[in-house]
């Protein structure tokens, strides 16, 4: 049975819309950790766009599942990853365009750069996982450049209908079996909601799955309306 990494960075992207220190992501991942979260996943992004460095550090002190650190594979990075020490580091291809990660790490473009960049965070005791298309010849270098673990880019799938949705989960099947014959961690992650988790969460390698928009998108819907009971309560108060 696969286990839970909630995705806090969209509490981030609502405080940093205003510039203002709410809504909190720590104190939102202590809600996450409460609902039964297994571990806490933010993506601190070179242009500091929702997570900040002082959410990473407190996180690392406060939370008491796992954190799940998502970084380019970057100097300041690295850096950044041996002075906080997360459980596991995962590896992401990053665009200053894109409104969100767009797909897996071509592992294959810069063997060396990534060999080296693995090694330096397993010196630091940091297991590492690559965040990878379901394409075996990225598997196969994911093993090859000493990663753990892999994270599965499931957006194809999650965007897909019918029988295209259908072969885009065969492509995850086949590439969970092929992982973890090879001895990798199987993870998993990206545009997954509750309408198309289900088949992914029942594949038997998938070790754990990252999903963070949607239940955000969720917590929003299920709890405003208290919200807004709460405040028109204050605001008609007798004086």
């Amino acid at each position: 049975m696969a286990t839970l990494g909630v995705n806090i960075d969209h509490i981030a992207n609502v405080r940093q819309a205003r510039k203002t220190i709410e809504p909190d992501p720590v104190q939102f991942a202590f809600l996450a950790e409460l609902g039964g979260a297994d571990s806490i996943t933010v993506h601190l992004r070179e242009d500091r766009r929702h997570i900040q460095d002082r959410d990473l550090f407190l996180l690392k002190k406060t939370i008491k599942t796992k954190l799940n650190l998502e970084m380019a594979a970057t100097e300041e990075m690295l850096q950044i990853a041996k002075q906080v020490s997360p459980d596991y580091v995962t590896l992401v291809p990053e665009k200053r365009e894109e409104i969100t990660t767009e797909g897996g790490l071509d592992l294959l473009s810069k063997r060396n750069y990534y060999s080296n960049y693995v090694s330096d965070l397993k010196n630091a005791q940091i297991v590492t996982s690559a965040f990878i298309d379901p394409v075996d010849s990225q598997i196969d270098c994911s093993k090859d450049l000493g990663f753990d673990c892999i994270e599965l880019h499931t957006g194809v799938y999650s965007e897909a209908k019918g029988e295209d949705q259908f072969r885009e989960l065969q492509k995850i099947v086949e590439s969970s079996y092929l992982a973890s014959n090879l001895g990798l961690t199987v993870n998993a992650g990206h545009g997954l909601n509750y309408q198309n988790v289900v088949k992914i969460a029942a594949i038997d390698n998938i070790n754990e799955l990252n999903i963070g928009h949607s239940i955000v998108s969720r917590a929003l819907a299920k709890g405003l309306e208290n919200s807004v009971r709460e405040m028109k309560k204050l605001i008609t108060k007798p004086n």
